[in-house]
């Protein structure tokens, strides 16, 4: 690939990139400059070889042996730009942080994007699991996603081509995302720097966010909240290994300090196992867990 322009490298550790600091390396990873070099990337790298895309790693375990294949990461300008267009609409990069979006439509007083500033993750990750808080969720302000087929080729999808439901997109899986157009409406800055600002406090006294933490583990099941099934199995506190469930929290697994990956992911399973025996209810996961086990 002579024309490539991104960096690519060989067993890159992944642990860095992922907010609980856990996990083996990439076999390999790239890190495009641009759209147009991560569709020159795609376009010819063997259909054979897997791909795996990361964001901000606020929702992602890496398992301890790493992921095998080449991982994409998207970064700088190129995939976090914001930019306003007509309509109080704005078109952001896929790496651009929700708190980031939320931030920047405040300023311009756009209204509808607020509950973004509450979602620990990138828009690329919003895209791909329907991610909400506090009552909003990106299907409701969604008008298209734009990204790169394993092809190499460029597409965009509109809102109802993605297939949204609770935490969940069933767009095609080999799309890249790379871009979003977010639908807000008039507002008082005013009034939507006090909604950010209490979604801000409510996190801050609810959710342990200061911690190596991965945001919320389990999905909310049919009629239910995950935390009150997870404390009503006993599970607050419990501890595998360095890695424990929030005190604050209990959706949260925190890493201690020196957790695996597999201690992480012992725990998810043994809080399933109990919730599962206490009241029947089978926890789906709602953190993603990739790469293979040492």
């Amino acid at each position: 690939m002579p024309e490539l322009r991104g960096r690519l490298s060989a067993n890159e550790q992944l642990a860095p990139f992922t907010w609980f600091r856990v996990g083996g390396p990439a076999q390999v990873l790239f890190q495009p400059a641009d759209e147009e070099d991560l569709s020159y990337f795609l376009s010819r790298l063997s259909a054979d070889i897997p791909v795996l895309v990361v964001g901000l790693g606020s929702n992602l375990i890496v398992r301890d042996g790493g992921v095998p294949g080449v991982v994409i990461r998207l970064g700088g300008k190129a995939f976090a730009d914001i930019v306003v267009e007509d309509g109080h609409r704005l078109r952001v990069g896929a790496a651009a942080p929700d708190r980031f979006v939320a931030k920047r439509a405040a300023e311009l007083g756009v209204a509808g994007l607020e509950f973004l500033s509450g979602i620990p993750g990138a828009i690329g990750g919003a895209l791909r699991m329907n991610a909400g808080a506090h009552g909003g969720e990106t299907k409701d302000v969604l008008i298209l996603a734009r990204g790169v087929e394993r092809s190499g080729e460029t597409i965009e999808i509109a809102n109802a081509g993605m297939g949204f439901s609770y935490r969940h997109s069933s767009a095609p899986r080999d799309v890249i995302f790379t871009q979003a157009v977010l639908q807000g409406r008039a507002g008082d800055r005013l009034a939507i720097q006090a909604e950010m600002d209490r979604i801000t406090e409510a996190r801050e006294k609810a959710q342990p966010i200061r911690e190596k933490t991965g945001g919320s583990t389990f999905k909310n099941p049919p009629g239910g909240k995950a935390w009150q099934e997870v404390d009503r199995a006993g599970c607050r506190g419990l501890i595998v290994g360095d890695a424990q469930v929030s005190e604050m929290h209990c959706n949260f697994l925190i890493n201690r300090g020196n957790a695996t990956a597999a201690d992480i992911e012992a725990l998810g399973e043994e809080v399933r196992r109990r919730v599962r025996e206490t009241s029947g209810v089978e926890l789906e996961w709602e953190i993603k867990r990739v790469g293979v086990a040492r």
